[in-house]
């Protein structure tokens, strides 16, 4: 799957996910507060779940904020193209987010205390830093005297990847909120598959557009986890 270097409005793929992720929100509600849950956990023959309903509501919060802001950013800041892949495989992420968290989180009998706090703060850290920093390279990009060359400033400035980890921390924020450990499989794999499939595909593509401005941003920069990796 190509995902970098071609440039596209690619609006049909865009409309596409949206009403994928629509569906999937509608699916999380029905999880989260309808009786779908009872449904599913009847069928696996395992116990009702009982829930703490702040809980998820909050889960539902953080997949509505998620929704917009992903939205924000394929309409206006992204300008490649959007493989016909994508089009399956995004929503596939986003299952995992939306109706994988929710069924981890309604098993959830704990009252709310300091580590989901905690997990609000991770959500809302990493969401800022994936966005902002998407926003800085985006008006960055506009100004003609910048046509051509590569973007190391901002966030981009710690880690060459920042919006990566960005993604990353407000993942963790989902797991950390749901209080049941098998959620963090979620964040794992993101983090797999960015460690060892989107960051050198993306590398590879910005050595051969770049060159020498690479090669200097590289030497001087963290590539994924600012001041560690």
């Amino acid at each position: 799957m190509n995902l970098y270097g071609e440039k596209s409005g690619s609006l049909p793929q865009k409309v596409t996910i949206c009403v994928a992720e629509l569906g999937l929100l509608a699916l999380s509600y029905s999880i989260l507060f309808g009786s779908l849950s009872v449904t599913i956990y009847q069928f696996l023959s395992f116990p009702i779940p009982d829930g703490n309903n702040l809980r998820n509501e909050l889960n539902f919060t953080f997949s509505l904020i998620t929704f917009l802001r992903f939205a924000f950013m394929m309409f206006f800041l992204m300008k490649r193209k959007i493989p016909l892949e994508e089009v399956f495989s995004v929503p596939f992420a986003f299952v995992l987010y939306y109706v994988g968290f929710s069924l981890f989180t309604i098993g959830s009998k704990e009252p709310i205390h300091a580590t989901d706090w905690l997990g609000v703060i991770l959500f809302i850290s990493g969401s800022f830093i994936n966005t902002y920093a998407e926003l800085q390279r985006h008006f960055w990009k506009k100004r003609a005297e910048h046509r051509g060359k590569l973007y190391t400033k901002g966030l981009f400035h710690y880690a060459m990847h920042i919006n990566y980890f960005g993604d990353v921390i407000w993942v963790s924020g989902y797991a950390m909120l749901s209080q049941n450990i098998f959620s963090w499989t979620i964040p794992g794999f993101l983090f797999c598959l960015f460690v060892f499939y989107n960051i050198p595909k993306l590398d590879f593509y910005l050595k051969e557009r770049y060159g020498e401005q690479y090669i200097r941003y590289v030497a001087k920069t963290k590539k994924f986890i600012p001041f560690i990796y």
